[in-house]
């Protein structure tokens, strides 16, 4: 086993591969396992593929239950709102002082109170870092508006492409015809839509609210539920013996006489 892991990495990882994420390498490190199963190992006729299906036969069945590869401990929230794992905080959205389940996984950081998941972030491997959601801090930034401009969460959003220039044009709008306080304030409303409806809905209907000059956070919530809306449907109904009864739509062509000149005739 060792044998081949040195293979596998001399082949495949010389030079180390360069991946945007972990779900993109391992993507790679999938398609070099499956053509490694191609390979012929000397004094074989079958290549590895064969000979591992034939070996198979002979493994016992998977465990029920699969086993957690999770680091587990129990951090407490600081002031800031954050949960320390390993060398690095991560904001949760419980108040300070309260304790939490960390889970870290080999590519997200997980947080559980009471077993039901409560935030979750992609995992750091740098040190003492902090890992910012502006979705934690919402309530907060709510009754402290002036604090959203220059807050550490939305500078992460920012350099991670979360917040798309739409909203600052949004935004804009928003304090020019509310004030910057409340104009703050629906900003912040606008942001909560995104936790209910998605974020990728939300730069859409945000993008249309601006094509329509419209600046109402309850507007832009129209328009995030459109899909969902139902119509009435209109259907044609016979009336039967009350078509006797029809008659033709009026018109205002009569009407039409008193606009114009009057004529006026005069006697010999």
């Amino acid at each position: 086993m060792e044998g081949e892991v040195g293979y596998f990495r001399r082949n495949h990882w010389v030079p180390v591969p360069v991946a945007s994420n972990l779900a993109e390498l391992n993507v790679k490190l999938l398609s070099d396992c499956r053509q490694d199963e191609g390979r012929v190992l000397s004094g074989r006729v079958e290549n590895v593929g064969r000979l591992l299906l034939a070996e198979q036969q002979h493994l016992r069945p998977l465990p029920a239950e699969d086993f957690e590869l999770a680091e587990v401990s129990f951090p407490r929230v600081d002031q800031s709102g954050c949960a320390k794992v390993r060398t690095n905080f991560y904001s949760v959205p419980m108040k300070a002082g309260a304790v939490v389940e960390a889970r870290a996984y080999s590519n997200v950081v997980e947080f559980r109170q009471d077993g039901v998941r409560v935030a979750q972030h992609q995992r750091s491997y740098e040190r003492a870092r902090q890992i910012l959601d502006l979705e934690h801090y919402l309530e907060v930034l709510e009754r402290k508006p002036g604090a959203l401009r220059g807050a550490k969460p939305l500078a992460q959003w920012r350099a991670q492409g979360r917040w798309p220039e739409s909203y600052d044009q949004l935004w804009e709008l928003l304090n020019q015809r509310q004030g910057r306080q409340e104009g703050t304030r629906s900003m912040i409303a606008l942001i909560r839509l995104g936790c209910e409806f998605s974020y990728a809905k939300l730069e859409t209907a945000v993008a249309q609210a601006l094509q329509l000059g419209c600046t109402d956070v309850a507007a832009i919530r129209h328009l995030l539920m459109s899909d969902e809306l139902q119509h009435a449907v209109v259907t044609t109904v016979e009336i039967g013996a009350l078509a006797a009864y029809e008659r033709p739509l009026p018109t205002m062509s009569e009407y039409n006489q008193l606009l114009s000149e009057p004529t006026i005739e005069v006697q010999p």
